[in-house]
């Protein structure tokens, strides 16, 4: 059963989402005081007092929620594998294979013109697949082809 968990939010969120409304608030800010003035000489204090700054602002809160967002995102990974490392058999230890049944045990040989990989009948790369055809020896022995890393033929079965 899986439990509730309180989601916490990164601060680099609320000082990026803070830092885009200021930034919009100074920008209209600048805007308004712009607009009453009819000469360029009085115009350029509302620019360079509310108008640049607001515009900085909403550039760097960009900045902080997307790298918030690229952290939090992150942080998922990290908690997914970790869930994922949790469940595998406990008579194994995390990143090596489990001493189960091969995942294709065939001893026909197939591959799959244009491909680079040589795989046994029921691998599941080209189980069911209408264009695999039988392996072409020269093409093994000439190192055209390399055994497949899922089903793993042995050159034996050559």
């Amino acid at each position: 059963m899986r439990t509730m968990r309180l989601r916490t939010v990164h601060p680099l969120l609320w000082a990026g989402w803070a830092a885009l409304a200021a930034g919009a608030v100074l920008c209209v800010l600048g805007w308004y005081g712009v607009s009453g003035e009819r000469f360029a000489e009085r115009q350029l204090p509302y620019l360079a007092s509310c108008t640049v700054p607001g515009a900085a602002l909403i550039v760097a809160g960009s900045v902080l929620i997307t790298h918030g967002r690229g952290a939090l995102a992150a942080a998922r990974v990290e908690e997914l594998y970790g869930l994922l490392v949790a469940a595998e058999p406990e008579g194994t230890e995390p990143g090596t294979a489990s001493a189960a049944a091969p995942l294709a045990v065939s001893g026909e040989l197939l591959m799959v013109p244009g491909g680079t990989l040589w795989h046994r009948a029921d691998c599941p790369l080209v189980a069911g697949k209408a264009e695999a055809v039988p392996v072409d020896a020269k093409l093994v022995r000439g190192g055209e082809l390399s055994p497949c890393p899922i089903c793993e033929p042995a050159e034996a079965d050559d």
